[in-house]
């Protein structure tokens, strides 16, 4: 940036055009967003329910304002004391931000519609969009590995293979087998979340974090071929699915408000969610082990392992069914004679009474 363009202050302070070019972007940013949201209290009906409702609207919104503006004031100053301090200032910028009028204590609606606790819900709609589009682009970009380069030329193939298309694909199979052993991986590792989430109610920050760290490793299947061959796409895989499982366990600890009865402690989809969320870590592990001990077969073990876990997992979808299945017609077949037991247990009861009675006696 030339220093035409640089606002005076920001020369005075030494600060390079990058900090300069971050510093207008995010205050543009928000900006917009303080134009977004006096514009939606400004027509009620674009605002939530709860708030269309509620007669402090010019709290929500102050409140709402508050929160947005409170990081730029806090930069600005920091900028003009020195750059050193702009870390440490954005961390008091909530005890700066309350200082001059005293702490303000907040409303459990307004926490609940607006605030920045570490506990607040996340949106459950928000967060799929955002996972759907991350295995989407990850899903699309694999293809880039596919180039030219690997598609024969006709004359190559008259010359070298002497005309066989087989023979001339079978010398590219490794990128082949990468690209479809990939595409298997990130599009089961997809319907595994879509499993999840559709028997997750309310999702928590944590919850949120752990999605963040599995979409993380799910984008790290675009690595090139040569660099997750073996043990590296074992890794990626592992900790993909494992964060996967990370997020059940902590709705499991909160079932009551993230789950639906079904898939809790003792219902007929815990038993199947489970195996689901617990195959891809459990493979990958095994791979990974097998790899380290068997470094020569370390790029056919993986393949073997993309490919194949696909079909495991339908294997085992249908082998839990089939177990439900029969253990369900066994409860069928004993239910009849538990009731018959009980039934004769009854009249046993019934007939003892009858005669220990004095009417009887």
């Amino acid at each position: 940036m030339s220093n035409s363009l640089t606002p005076l202050w920001f020369q005075a302070l030494d600060l390079d055009g990058s900090a300069c070019v971050q510093t207008v972007r995010n205050r543009t940013v928000l900006l917009f967003q303080t134009v977004i949201v006096l514009y939606a209290f400004s027509r009620p009906h674009l605002l939530h329910p709860e708030l269309q409702s509620s007669p402090h609207h010019a709290q929500y919104q102050h409140h709402i304002l508050r929160v947005i503006l409170r990081v730029p004031l806090m930069c600005l100053l920091a900028s003009l004391r020195s750059v050193e301090s702009h870390q440490p200032l954005l961390y008091l910028s909530k005890h700066c931000g309350s200082s001059p009028t005293g702490p303000v204590e907040e409303s459990p609606d307004e926490l609940l519609l607006y605030s920045l606790l570490p506990h607040e819900p996340l949106s459950k709609e928000r967060l799929e969009a955002f996972s759907d589009g991350v295995y989407a682009i990850v899903a699309t970009l694999l293809i880039l590995d596919i180039c030219e380069d690997n598609v024969p030329d006709p004359a190559l193939v008259s010359e070298r293979f002497n005309g066989s298309l087989v023979s001339a694909l079978r010398s590219y199979g490794p990128q082949y087998l990468a690209y479809f052993g990939s595409f298997a991986t990130v599009g089961l590792l997809w319907f595994v979340h879509h499993s999840l989430f559709l028997h997750v109610t309310r999702v928590s920050r944590l919850m949120g974090l752990f999605n963040t760290f599995s979409l993380a490793f799910v984008g790290g299947c675009l690595w090139p071929i040569s660099s997750r061959r073996s043990s590296p796409g074992c890794v990626i895989v592992f900790f993909a699915g494992l964060f996967q499982l990370c997020i059940w366990v902590v709705a499991l600890f909160h079932r009551s408000e993230c789950l639906r009865p079904g898939v809790r402690y003792g219902g007929g989809e815990h038993l199947l969610m489970l195996a689901k969320l617990s195959l891809y870590p459990a493979v990958a592990l095994g791979s990974f082990l097998l790899t380290c001990a068997l470094g020569r077969f370390s790029a056919d073990i993986f393949h073997l392992m993309e490919l194949t876990v696909p079909l495991a997992f339908l294997l085992l979808r249908l082998l839990l069914r089939l177990l439900l299945t029969l253990w369900r017609h066994l409860l069928a077949r004993l239910r009849p004679h538990s009731l018959h037991a009980a039934g004769k247990e009854g009249e046993e009861q019934e007939e003892a009474t009858l005669l220990c009675s004095p009417a009887h006696t």
